[in-house]
C-alpha cells in the first residue's frame, strides 16, 4: 500500500502544479479542475495517513509542517495585497 500512496501523492502534486500554472499563467479555463483533482487526491492520501498515524508518523509530521508553511505564505501574500 505504501508504494501506491506515494504514487498517488506524487501524481496529485503534479496535477496541482499543472493546474496552478495552467490557470495562473496560461489562462486555461479547465486548469482549475485539474488543480482541484490534485487537491482531492492529495487530501485523500493525507487523510488515510492521518488515520494510520503509527505507521506514517514521519510523513504526517512533514505534511503538517508543509500545510503550516503554505498557510503562513498565503497569509503573508494576503497582507501584501
Amino acid at each position: 500500500m505504501k508504494q501506491y500512496l506515494k504514487k498517488i501523492e506524487n501524481t496529485s502534486i503534479v496535477l496541482m502544479l499543472i493546474g496552478c500554472v495552467g490557470h495562473r499563467f496560461l489562462h486555461f479555463s479547465w486548469a482549475i479542475w485539474v488543480c482541484i483533482a490534485g487537491l482531492i487526491g492529495w487530501l485523500g492520501v493525507v487523510v488515510f495517513k492521518a488515520f494510520n498515524w503509527q505507521e506514517y508518523a514521519k510523513d504526517n509530521k512533514q505534511n503538517i509542517l508543509m500545510m503550516l508553511f503554505v498557510i503562513i505564505l498565503m497569509f503573508i501574500l494576503m497582507l501584501r495585497l
